[in-house]
């Protein structure tokens, strides 16, 4: 007998002019921020504060790529000790998973304690303010995992297109292809339900049509606000219909030979569509993909081959490699661990929610055909 299937949304989302305004809720209260280096130095951490003048603010700048387990422990010595009346996050996905691992240890260590979390992303990439999803590291065993947990989702996701204006038009682009990836992965996962197809094809519809603007122009503010919003979009769908092996393998390969996941997914994503379309409901999914986005569609088969094709076509536009060859990885290391990552990659929790059930073999040949 299936399982039943359930569908909630818990962040309040905040958009719109003048949305920085939705922090004077917590006029005269202890603040703490968990953001990065670069956010702490560059202007953005200097605009929030700005609405937060009343505040007593905490701020812990040290948030990195993959934030490590080390990173997390210190943050949550630093707020346990200052005790925050909410936390605030500022950053992209790694800021914003920081805080929700820094978060979800102050309270188990005070669980008589409600603590607000507020997550204003600065990337348009990984959805992170709205999910149950936390991408954390372990630098000294060579991992990479997720956390998922319902307690991890934000309470408050502030989206502000402004704080992505500057980003460089390679990051616009890694960032992208993680939205469409998210938006695919959320269409074919094994969770899926009208309710997160809602969210999934208007993501992928908005992502197809203004990433290429966003990626030519930065300063094209309504092709910001569509990618900002896409991603946020994607993170509703996929935190409840579930990801794939684009993302497992993303998480295994990232953890060994550190290279960038939204770069990563969009050199995977063309093999795994060719994969899991041998699934016949996934491909009749993509192929309602690929009509949503405006694709000629004559036959499932034909709209499966279209929808590669376009994502193909963004990875060349954006000049991303097709191989993992052409990403810098060395293929000597990667031919020597390569049937460990397979292992990881079936092992990661993503992977149990794509759509195909894949053995250790066939995600080592799929891992092959990409290597170049």
């Amino acid at each position: 007998m299936a399982r039943y299937q359930s569908f909630s949304q818990r962040t309040e989302i905040v958009f719109g002019p003048g949305l920085l305004e939705r922090l004077h809720a917590y006029r005269g209260q202890k603040v703490g921020i968990v953001t990065d280096a670069f956010m702490a130095s560059s202007g953005p951490l200097d605009r929030v504060m700005g609405y937060l003048a009343d505040c007593d603010v905490l701020v812990f700048d040290e948030a990195v790529p993959e934030p490590p387990v080390a990173t997390i422990s210190k943050g949550a010595r630093v707020f346990a000790e200052f005790r925050p009346d909410v936390l605030v996050a500022l950053g992209g996905g790694s800021p914003i998973d920081a805080a929700k691992a820094i978060l979800a240890i102050v309270r188990e260590m005070d669980a008589s304690r409600t603590i607000p979390f507020v997550a204003i992303p600065t990337t348009s990439g990984t959805g992170s303010e709205v999910t149950a999803f936390a991408v954390i590291s372990d630098p000294d065993k060579g991992r990479k995992f997720p956390l998922i947990s319902p307690d991890l989702i934000p309470d408050v996701a502030l989206l502000d297109a402004e704080f992505v204006r500057t980003a460089p038009a390679k990051v616009t682009a890694d960032t992208g292809m993680d939205v469409i990836t998210h938006g695919l992965e959320a269409m074919v996962a094994t969770g899926a339900s009208h309710f997160t197809d809602a969210f999934a094809e208007k993501s992928l519809e908005l992502a197809f049509a203004n990433l290429p603007r966003a990626y030519e122009n930065g300063d094209d503010m309504d092709a910001r606000e569509a990618m900002h919003q896409a991603s946020c979009l994607a993170g509703l769908a996929f935190t409840t219909a579930g990801l794939g092996i684009s993302h497992g393998l993303a998480h295994a390969l990232g953890g060994r030979l550190h290279v960038i996941h939204g770069r990563l997914n969009a050199v995977l994503l063309p093999a795994v569509i060719a994969f899991n379309a041998a699934n016949p409901e996934a491909a009749g999914r993509y192929a309602r993909v690929a009509r949503r986005i405006g694709l000629d569609v004559p036959s499932t088969r034909a709209g499966v081959r279209g929808l590669i094709r376009a994502i193909e076509a963004l990875n060349t536009r954006f000049a991303i490699p097709s191989t993992l060859n052409g990403l810098g990885v060395d293929m000597k290391e990667f031919g020597c661990i390569r049937s460990e990552i397979a292992a990881a990659a079936l092992a990661d929790a993503c992977t149990a929610s794509n759509p195909r059930k894949p053995s250790q073999p066939e995600l080592e040949s799929l891992l092959a055909s990409v290597g170049g």
